[in-house]
């Protein structure tokens, strides 16, 4: 099991690097192009890949309860709602920022499985709860000057995807992982080709398909490894790697954009993160 571990800690690691470049990437192309348009073709090239991947594993099988059809509505809406709001965000705000808000999400998604699915929660971990959010007030500071119409679009996103897990959750077994992971692709893809028809498409260089193409292959990569690590040994062990999705950040966001988060920002992203694997750690405690 330590080896299992020690592969599935690793594989979490370079997913969460996938999701960053994915992220980076895309906020390079938000600087030439609309955000429906990226959608659409980000989407586009990632969603005929996993549903080539779906088809070949047999994962595209849709006899199943109508109970669960309604959760993968809900969820898709939630993902496309969380796509939308994220990029948006993404595109005005640095990188770590908001990938430091996003690191919220298993305080909420403990917080939304208590309040909504009868999850028991001592008070431990609503402690650590409570202290997470004080954390996430240092990132936001309200009132301040860098307090704007952008940071409530990251804390949007970070409720949609706590409904879109919440809502995972009650999906029964009969559903696969693969086919929950084409429905959130091809969503996504189909409002932001519904979106771009309003807006005018601007002409792609070969700097931008080369981007694009990046964006898509490290998502679907990220979220590959992501799976797999999560199936490979024990969720205590290896789930509180993806706080290094935060180092992974603030590096690009250095690099790639010249970034570099406040002296507060970096205390609140300390604290959310401490409090997160306290939270992890103490659910494996009590489970």
């Amino acid at each position: 099991m330590q080896s299992e571990n020690l592969r599935g800690a690793l594989l979490m690691v370079l997913s969460m690097l996938g999701f960053t470049l994915s992220d980076a990437c895309m906020k390079a192309l938000g600087a030439d192009l609309p955000l429906y348009q990226l959608l659409a073709l980000r989407g586009a090239l990632a969603s005929a890949l996993i549903v080539a991947i779906a088809w070949r594993a047999g994962a595209l099988r849709l006899r199943f309860p109508a109970r669960d059809w309604r959760l993968l509505g809900w969820r898709s809406l939630a993902e496309v709602g969380e796509t939308w709001f994220f990029l948006s965000a993404l595109l005005h705000m640095p990188l770590a920022n908001v990938t430091a808000l996003l690191q919220l999400l298993p305080l909420t998604v403990t917080l939304a499985g208590a309040l909504f699915l009868g999850e028991r929660l001592g008070w431990r971990r609503m402690s650590a709860i409570g202290i997470g959010f004080c954390g996430m007030l240092l990132i936001v500071r309200p009132g301040t000057e860098g307090f704007n119409i952008y940071t409530l679009y990251a804390l949007a996103a970070v409720a949609l995807v706590t409904l879109r897990d919440i809502t995972t959750r009650q999906l029964s077994r009969q559903v696969p992982t693969l086919l929950v992971t084409v429905t959130a692709f091809v969503s996504v893809t189909l409002f932001g080709a519904v979106g771009s028809l309003g807006i005018e498409w601007q002409p792609l260089t070969g700097r931008h398909w080369l981007l694009i193409l990046a964006s898509a292959g490290f998502l679907i990569a990220a979220f590959g490894g992501i799976i797999t690590a999560m199936r490979m040994g024990e969720l205590g062990a290896i789930t509180p790697f993806r706080y290094t999705g935060l180092v992974w950040a603030l590096a690009l966001g250095w690099v790639a954009f010249g970034e570099w988060p406040a002296t507060l920002t970096l205390v609140g992203a300390a604290i959310i993160a401490a409090t997160g694997v306290f939270t992890l750690w103490r659910e494996r405690q009590v489970g």
